[in-house]
């Protein structure tokens, strides 16, 4: 007699947050050197502006992020406007997203000021931490910048005045308020921000480098060494929610986290040589002694914290026995539904947060939204 698996009507997850939209990134264009001065002279363009992977939105909408059904957007400014501000501020770096088509045909970009001098008083070395010690429902520091080399301007521009004309926030608190569309370009922004944040040298030659392709690609300096063109590092990541023969779902906390009540689904980067089925049966054995059978996709999400994509699957477990390796993982439970709901009712375990895709994994196997 066969018995029926928990994994035989489980589909794709229709919607997760970041994900890209219905933008066309228009890749032909990015080797056009005039670009910039085409798009952003054009009366459809609009700017959205992103400063070490946080991305602006209009002044007081900052406060509104821990709130639930309250709505944000991104504060944008018209392409003409910033146009002669990217020769006087070299520091500032513009990412064309791409054209949205239709009628109207309305094109993006996002200037990073991560680098802008007087921006900000920290260090910028001290923004973002290296990626092994950032998981799937981690954050990354506030942004920063060198004071020490601003000239002094009678009138600051409207770049210059970016820092306290608008609230900055990350892609944890925007996307779970934004538009879908909005959501995508953010994703992107801040994707591209972080890695020209923590790029600054060729990683072959140690030459300085500079923005290339519309700023989605860096132009090693150095002749000699071929003037190298360099792409984003992209760190896939599984992440699996794990059911047994009675359906329940196995749930951990990682002793990183800094909510002591957040529990959530297995994640681990992919080693080297490495497929995804099989890091997920790896990582889950690794953190819970959990031996995984079948694996079944969910979907993907991009998650720049500072540089994963996020593979999620949907596991069946072969054996029920947690033993956890207490050094990652501090504890681990198998929940029915009664129980997790109870426990979230009661404050006992917190779920992950909006933007995550462990949060929607989670409702997928629930029936339902948290």
């Amino acid at each position: 007699m066969s018995m029926f698996s928990p994994l035989a009507l489980t589909q794709a997850l229709p919607f997760l947050p970041l994900a890209q939209g219905d933008i066309d990134y228009q890749v032909d264009r990015r080797n056009d050197p005039d670009l910039f001065t085409s798009v952003l002279s054009s009366p459809v363009c609009t700017v959205m502006l992103v400063d070490g992977g946080k991305v602006a939105v209009p002044k007081g909408q900052g406060d509104l992020v821990d709130y639930d059904n309250v709505k944000l957007r991104l504060a944008t400014l018209p392409g003409a406007y910033v146009l002669p501000e990217l020769a006087s501020h070299p520091q500032a770096v513009p990412m064309f997203l791409g054209s949205y088509g239709g009628a109207r045909a309305e094109q993006v970009v996002a200037v990073d000021v991560t680098r802008l001098p007087g921006l900000h008083d920290n260090n910028l070395d001290d923004r973002v931490p290296d990626s092994a010690y950032e998981g799937a429902d981690d954050a990354f520091g506030a942004t920063t910048g060198d004071a020490a080399s601003r000239k002094p301007r009678a009138v600051p521009s409207a770049l210059e005045q970016a820092a306290k004309r608008f609230d900055w926030v990350d892609l944890r608190g925007f996307a779970p308020h934004a538009s879908a569309r909005e959501a995508g370009q953010a994703t992107t922004a801040a994707s591209l921000s972080v890695w020209h944040m923590r790029q600054r040298h060729c990683p072959t030659c140690g030459a300085e480098v500079k923005p290339a392709l519309g700023g989605w690609a860096q132009r090693c300096t150095n002749a000699a060494d071929g003037n190298r063109l360099l792409f984003p590092r992209i760190e896939p990541a599984v992440i699996v929610s794990v059911v047994d023969s009675q359906d329940r779902l196995l749930l951990q906390h990682n002793r990183a986290w800094q909510t002591e009540t957040m529990y959530s689904v297995s994640a681990g980067f992919v080693e080297a040589g490495e497929n995804l089925e099989h890091a997920c049966r790896r990582e889950t054995r690794e953190e819970t002694g959990i031996e995984l059978g079948e694996v079944k996709y969910l979907g993907s999400q991009p998650w720049p914290f500072p540089a994963s994509l996020m593979v999620a699957f949907k596991a069946r477990a072969l054996s029920t026995d947690i033993r956890v390796d207490g050094e990652e993982t501090g504890d681990a439970r198998w929940f029915t539904r009664d129980e997790y709901e109870q426990a979230i009712a009661s404050g006992e375990v917190t779920p992950p947060v909006k933007a995550a895709i462990a949060r929607y994994m989670i409702e997928e196997w629930l029936g339902h939204e948290l």
